[in-house]
């Protein structure tokens, strides 16, 4: 896997005998949090939309809209072999496409690459990158910069990050096999047709509309989920300090499982969520002394601070095209 932990150099031979140690624990082994979360995520998505017309239609969205963001969360928990070792179990429980944007394996893949933490905020390299090319950026026009420049606003990226990420994503969907790469297009044409089944089957069963599901429900799903992304990363000539440690409340906490420690779970990408806080706890002043001090005190001070200000500006400040474009040729 991408990024085990044995594999990390960051980890002194103290916190290596702690993740052995919890390795260890019938806590990680049965992973009973997680199947728990399983459960939890589908039951929920399925009874809520059951009683859609007793709860009424506000209610009902609210609630989908939580286990659709949720439900993010878990992928990314699967991606990174969890509850099970064995992948092809693990798959099981994210294909199911109530997120409706991205497929599973798609997210997988592009995830994996993006856990290559030399690579981290530079878009050229990096697939979960929230920066701009100095090239690319000559090109556009200013109605669309003012886009960019409004995406990297609090506020922003909640309203228009997710129609940025879509459009992106389906733009390279279709530019793939133009340019000769067919691997993905099974990929799309399996989830567009499990996407399809599962709004009639919503409509008909439940009378929930698509355009709803799509609009009111899974747009505003990935506009939550972005909440955590909003300020992840940020350019560093350090890697390890390009990743942040947010010290969120319990609501966000619960949501992102965890992953608001994020310098943990890159350093340790096959822990489980619910062990994240117990290693952070345990070495909190060598995390932030390794993150430069790149510590946020939950996502109301980015809301606050950050609403309509952008927090820096689109175009990667320590990246020129040539260096992106020599790196970007050797990987």
């Amino acid at each position: 896997m991408v990024g085990h932990y044995a594999r990390s150099e960051y980890l002194d031979s103290l916190q290596r005998a702690e993740v052995a140690c919890e390795r260890a624990r019938p806590l990680w082994r049965a992973e009973w949090p997680t199947w728990l979360l399983i459960v939890a995520i589908y039951g929920g998505w399925l009874l809520t939309l059951a009683n859609w017309r007793v709860l009424g239609t506000v209610p009902a969205t609210l609630l989908v809209i939580w286990w659709s963001a949720w439900y993010m969360s878990l992928q990314h928990e699967l991606i990174h072999g969890h509850p099970t070792p064995w992948p092809s179990v693990n798959r099981l429980f994210g294909h199911a496409p109530l997120a409706i944007w991205y497929p599973y394996r798609l997210y997988r893949d592009s995830h994996l690459a993006h856990h290559v933490d030399s690579h981290l905020t530079m878009p050229a390299l990096d697939t979960e990158s929230q920066y701009i090319c100095p090239r690319e950026w000559a090109g556009m026009s200013r109605p669309v910069r003012l886009v960019y420049w409004f995406n990297k606003t609090f506020w922003g990226r909640v309203l228009v990050g997710p129609a940025l990420a879509i459009g992106g994503t389906l733009f390279e969907a279709v530019r793939q096999p133009w340019r000769g790469d067919w691997r993905y297009v099974p990929m799309w044409l399996a989830h567009i047709a499990m996407v399809a089944a599962l709004l009639w089957w919503m409509s008909s069963a439940f009378g929930v509309p698509a355009w709803w599901y799509l609009l009111a429900i899974s747009y505003p799903a990935q506009s939550l989920a972005m909440v955590r992304s909003y300020h992840e990363h940020r350019p560093a000539q350090d890697h390890k300090q390009r990743i942040v440690l947010n010290e969120a409340g319990w609501f966000f906490r619960l949501l992102f499982l965890n992953n608001n420690l994020h310098l943990v779970h890159h350093d340790l990408p096959s822990l489980p969520w619910y062990l994240l806080p117990r290693v952070y706890r345990a070495r909190r002043d060598t995390y932030n002394a390794r993150s430069g001090g790149f510590h946020v005190d939950g996502y109301g001070e980015l809301m606050r601070r950050y609403g309509f200000t952008a927090i820096d500006a689109p175009v990667h400040p320590l990246m020129n095209d040539h260096a992106l474009e020599n790196r970007a040729a050797h990987v």
